[in-house]
């Protein structure tokens, strides 16, 4: 069994649980196939996949447990539920934006969101954003919340000369 940890996220797939793990692996640091499972003819009836094909992959990003399942075309991802990626430096921002962005959907880019060709949402975020949004003098953290709307990936040189005015 892989490491215990009290939530792990499971993300739905209708065949590209393997894939997807493949590919969030091979974009952080730290990161690794934890194990794979197959699905066997028992329930058949139910999953309809081929014995033998991926059922599930455990994955950790960073350290952060996560498992992909293949369960079929029912449910779709959407942004409700994004992951968020903190980076302390725009080469970070800049790696992660275009990783995870790479064949995903282009109109879906606002505000530091995208989603990835699986149809993922993820949130690339300097960490130095809260700080900004939550600043003392009201007027430097709505020139950055400003600021925020009108980029697509956040840069955070653009961040800082906001707040500063």
């Amino acid at each position: 069994m892989p490491g215990i940890h009290k939530i792990t996220p499971c993300l739905w797939f209708d065949d590209q649980a393997e894939d997807a793990a493949r590919y969030y692996v091979s974009i952080f640091k730290n990161s690794r196939i934890v194990e794979i499972a197959r699905y066997t003819d028992i329930g058949q009836e139910i999953h309809g996949k081929p014995p033998g094909s991926v059922m599930t992959v455990v994955f950790e990003l960073d350290g952060q447990e996560f498992t992909a399942l293949n369960g079929g075309p029912i449910f779709q991802f959407n942004e409700a539920v994004s992951f968020q990626v903190y980076c302390e430096t725009q080469a970070e921002i800049d790696h992660f934006w275009e990783k995870l962005g790479a064949e995903g959907d282009p109109q879906a880019r606002q505000c530091g969101w995208l989603k990835d060709k699986f149809g993922v949402s993820w949130q690339v975020v300097p960490t130095i954003l809260s700080k900004l949004m939550n600043d003392s003098d009201p007027g430097r953290s709505q020139r950055v919340m400003q600021a925020v709307f009108q980029m697509k990936k956040l840069d955070i040189d653009q961040l800082q000369r906001a707040a500063e005015g």
